[in-house]
């Protein structure tokens, strides 16, 4: 087992390891920018170097200087998190190099899985189903309406380096894809520095929905089921929950079997997600794969009963997997608290935090680094908590849900908690009907 972990990231999920490092025994090295020198995950590690300016790319994206902190500490291990330099095959590489273990995938599979055209021939390869769509890269706008025309639109136009949304075009009929093209290629060149795409079938009515899965340096992989990130705005989750309300026994165990083929096909090592859609024919297709712990990973704890970061540890210290499956024993979901303002647009609000109570009781867990008198900066991500609500059904997950928000106090900024709320009373949400369209046409007039 290792001795010291380094976790090359910030907030709720830093904070999240080092309780993970102390329960094993590992001492914990956090790493901070000046903008991060009062969080809470700088407090409770064992040790914590400065390591930059605010900016990520001065700091928590600077792999000389994380990788001087992890020598200055001697940490032997170094995990990632998620975000950041989470899937970033020259940080894996650099790691090896020094003889640092890095708490995720390999350089190859980060490289094969980031490539979003590679993934999809790779998956295919392995038998796992993938949308109808181009083999590969698109080289011309001619060949892309030849393929549209033979899958039938509507298609859609992907960045394979692309994530987040960005990249992407929606294609009705063939007049709108010259337009779609040049939008998606500048866009994804300014985003990604590629411009490369591929085209895909568009499933309609999809569910998106994603298997976690473990694997370890053997080879073998296990999954511990689904969950539904459905409820999503412009391609970024806001809520997640497991067991997905249309996720049949027989479903997840095919999308588990293939999800698992997947991830041994390349001899995946660490916590992944391999991500499907589900189209309302109750068909599944292979969209991605994260090689990485997702931010939604405390639901699959909930109703699992097992630590996803101690299992991350322990792959990577070298501990095989028992390669048996999990499922849900519970209900579990997830609100993703941004200091955002949902009545404007979800514009960010930054600043501090005046006053702070945070829910408890029977299946109520918050992950979150924040605290009175905390400020948040301006120069990261706007998620400062998780609220996780597990209980016996999908219905009074809901209903303790909305206690719970309802409980949540968070003043001096402007938070999501309004616009979770107004979604737990939504009759449609709670008919647990609905796709990822569906915070298209909610209403946000009264938030």
């Amino acid at each position: 087992m290792f001795k010291k972990i380094l976790i090359a990231n910030r907030g709720e999920i830093a904070l999240r390891i080092i309780r993970t490092c102390k329960e094993m025994g590992v001492k914990s090295v956090a790493v901070y920018s000046t903008a991060d020198k009062e969080s809470l995950h700088v407090k409770f590690a064992d040790e914590a170097i400065c390591i930059g300016a605010p900016p990520s790319s001065e700091s928590y994206l600077n792999i000389p200087h994380i990788l001087a902190a992890a020598e200055i500490t001697n940490a032997d291990a170094i995990h990632p998190g998620y975000g950041f330099l989470a899937e970033n095959a020259e940080f894996s590489k650099i790691c090896q190099e020094y003889n640092i273990k890095y708490i995720g995938a390999t350089p190859e599979m980060i490289n094969g899985m980031g490539d979003k055209a590679n993934a999809k021939k790779t998956m295919k390869a392995a038998g796992v189903p993938t949308i109808p769509g181009s083999v590969g890269l698109i080289d011309t706008v001619a060949e892309g309406k030849k393929i549209a025309k033979k899958i039938k639109y509507p298609v859609i136009l992907k960045a394979t380096a692309g994530g987040g949304g960005k990249g992407m075009r929606i294609v009705h009929e063939e007049s709108g894809f010259q337009k779609a093209w040049d939008d998606a290629r500048q866009e994804s060149a300014a985003s990604f520095g590629n411009d490369a795409l591929y085209l895909e079938k568009f499933i309609e009515e999809p569910r998106h929905i994603e298997i976690q899965i473990v694997g370890d340096h053997k080879g073998n992989a296990c999954h511990l089921s689904e969950r539904d990130c459905s409820i999503q705005r412009r391609h970024q989750k806001l809520v997640e929950e497991t067991p997905s309300p249309i996720v049949t026994d027989e479903l997840r165990g095919k999308m588990g079997e293939a999800a698992i083929a997947g991830a041994e096909a390349i001899g995946y090592e660490g916590a992944g997600t391999v991500e499907f859609l589900v189209d309302k024919h109750g068909d599944f297709y292979f969209m991605e794969m994260n090689t990485r712990i997702q931010v939604e990973h405390p639901i699959t704890e909930e109703v699992t009963d097992f630590d996803l970061i101690k299992e991350q540890i322990k792959v990577a210290a070298g501990e095989p997997i028992l390669g048996i499956n999990y499922f849900p024993k519970l209900f579990c979901m997830e609100c993703r608290i941004n200091a955002e303002d949902p009545g404007k647009d979800f514009r960010p609000s930054p600043g501090k935090i005046t006053n702070l109570h945070m829910p408890g009781g029977h299946g109520i867990r918050v992950d979150s680094h924040v605290y009175a008198g905390y400020t948040i900066p301006p120069n990261y991500d706007s998620m400062i908590a998780k609220l996780i609500v597990s209980g016996q059904s999908r219905e009074e997950v809901i209903t303790r849900m909305e206690r719970a928000l309802s409980e949540f106090v968070i003043e001096g900024v402007k938070t999501t908690i309004p616009f979770h709320l107004k979604l737990m009373k939504d009759k449609k949400f709670q008919s647990g009907i609905f796709t990822t369209a569906f915070l298209e046409d909610f209403d946000y007039s009264d938030l």
